[in-house]
């Protein structure tokens, strides 16, 4: 088992093993979140697409629990012209009502990136502000991790090698409520260390269809500095899908 897994399952461990802890002394609100969306062509063009996401969050007193699963596919005439998940998993110690300290571990898998994964673990400290706007809420995270790359075994025969490398992280979350029925969220991460840095971006508006039924719009990009030879730097996404929650 590589090295990143085992810190991933590891990780995931822990918080299942806390969360059954919370379950003997309380009751725990669990918030359950699907998102789905698929495309499908015929004729001349015969193509097949679907994005994914899946959310989980915990709470039990001042500990918060969130993991997260995020996965794309397409195929082109029958064959696969993208692949991607990505896993995050992470825990919340509320220090008081605005600031917490995050542990956060996270796992890329893009077949067509050039990398065969990318895994991370990250501690940070976090604040909640706008607190006093009832419908506006802002979260900044900033901590430092340790992140290891693994490359695709054809291009480390290239000279593209696999790397471990210290690293610093920080990230923030935005969120709108534009009515009682729309909301726009904005979400951004910037994860630099020594051999490679990565953004993240995600905008998103999403309108409430029935209680427990939204219709979600969102552009998704990410960039990473240091790519292997032919593959490019940016990579962007846009979806329509549909999210349920639980």
């Amino acid at each position: 088992m590589t090295t990143q897994r085992s810190l991933f399952f590891l990780f995931a461990w822990m918080i299942v093993s806390n969360a059954l802890a919370a379950q003997e002394e309380e009751t725990t609100p669990l918030r359950t979140e699907v998102e789905l969306g698929a495309v499908n062509t015929s004729g001349n063009t015969d193509a097949q697409s679907i994005n994914f996401r899946g959310e989980i969050g915990l709470s039990r007193k001042q500990w918060e629990y969130g993991f997260l699963m995020d996965g794309l596919r397409s195929s082109q005439n029958g064959v696969l012209a993208a692949q991607r998940f990505y896993y995050v998993g992470n825990v919340n110690y509320q220090l008081n009502a605005n600031s917490f300290i995050q542990s956060r571990v996270a796992h890329e898998d893009d077949r067509f990136s050039g990398y065969d994964s990318q895994s991370d673990f990250t501690l940070s400290f976090g604040r909640n502000l706008l607190r006093s706007r009832p419908n506006m809420n802002l979260t900044y995270e900033a901590g430092i991790g340790y992140r290891i790359s693994q490359i695709k075994e054809r291009l480390s025969r290239a000279n593209f090698n696999d790397f471990d490398e210290a690293m610093f992280r920080l990230a923030g979350e935005y969120e709108w409520d534009l009515s009682e029925s729309a909301q726009f969220e904005q979400t951004m991460s910037l994860e630099t260390g020594l051999e490679t840095s990565i953004i993240r971006s995600e905008s998103s508006i999403e309108a409430q269809i029935l209680d427990n039924l939204a219709l979600r719009f969102s552009i998704f990009a990410k960039h990473q500095t240091v790519v292997p030879a032919g593959r490019k730097n940016t990579d962007t996404e846009t979806a329509v899908t549909f999210v349920m929650n639980f």
